[in-house]
């Protein structure tokens, strides 16, 4: 395994090990009925510059940079894990009932792709908000919902490729059922697109919250890194420069990270690449 590849796992599994930690400190919290460290306010210490009682500053309320940062890793990790739980099955299910049928069925699930890639997909993110509620249920609806046209795509033309081969033919003549098929036979074989797909879709799940967010339309109450970013762009002509680098810093390496391991995925599992080499 390349050096590269070992350090994208490592920081990765830091996110992750800082999401685990921001979920016990929230979820403490809330059983508690108190007010979680990372929001509470301190007007004795607001703009402190990075420093070793707060290693990433504080913010215009006194309140702990890097306690804030890690509940935006928290944050991150529900949308990208919950929305691709939503997206992923969907885009594969109708892959495979459009690749594996043809006709009717594939004309429906490409009539459904079209349409919702002709959507704007903040438009529909946002009225999705307005019906379910302002907050993370709208937004693991609206971005679920909205990007599983991919991997659909995907499954689908891996699915007619595998369709016609040798042992599909061998399973229709010894009388499995087009599901069993589906879903023993052809699944196991295009699995690799799953992953694929994962650790393509969490970074952008990711960056399309922050862009939510930013605008106020998301997270409430809670410092997702969108909204650190929004209140630490009004601030930067006073100097306080250390909110806006390291939430910015944070969602850059976790996205380059999340790239890395897809080339990572998709040149050992691909099997076309596997064949080239």
């Amino acid at each position: 395994m390349a050096r590269t590849t070992v350090a994208a796992l490592l920081v990765l599994a830091a996110y992750a090990a800082a999401a685990a930690f921001g979920e016990i400190q929230y979820r403490v919290a809330r059983v508690r009925d108190v007010t979680p460290a990372y929001n509470r306010v301190d007007s004795a210490n607001r703009y402190q510059p990075p420093s070793l009682e707060h290693w990433m500053g504080t913010d215009n309320l006194g309140r702990d940079v890097a306690l804030r940062l890690v509940q935006g890793a928290r944050i991150a990790f529900h949308v990208g894990i919950i929305t691709s739980l939503i997206a992923i099955p969907l885009g594969v299910l109708l892959g495979l009932v459009g690749g594996y049928f043809g006709g009717w069925p594939d004309a429906i699930v490409n009539w459904l792709c079209a349409t919702v890639a002709s959507m704007p997909g903040l438009l529909f993110i946002l009225a999705v908000s307005l019906v379910v509620g302002r907050g993370l249920p709208g937004i693991y609806l609206g971005i679920g919902l909205t990007t599983w046209v991919g991997t659909c795509r995907t499954i689908r033309a891996e699915v007619i490729k595998h369709r016609d081969r040798a042992y599909v033919q061998a399973a229709k003549t010894l009388g499995y059922s087009a599901p069993r098929i589906m879903f023993r036979h052809i699944l196991p074989n295009v699995a690799h697109i799953i992953l694929i797909q994962f650790s393509i879709r969490f970074p952008s799940a990711v960056a399309t919250e922050v862009f939510i967010s930013f605008l106020g339309i998301g997270v409430q109450g809670e410092p997702s890194w969108g909204i650190m970013i929004n209140n630490a762009r009004l601030r930067l002509w006073q100097g306080v420069w250390w909110e806006m680098a390291f939430t910015t810093a944070a969602i850059f390496l976790l996205v380059l990270v999340f790239n890395h391991l897809a080339d990572v995925l998709r040149d050992r599992l691909d099997p076309a690449l596997r064949n080239e080499r």
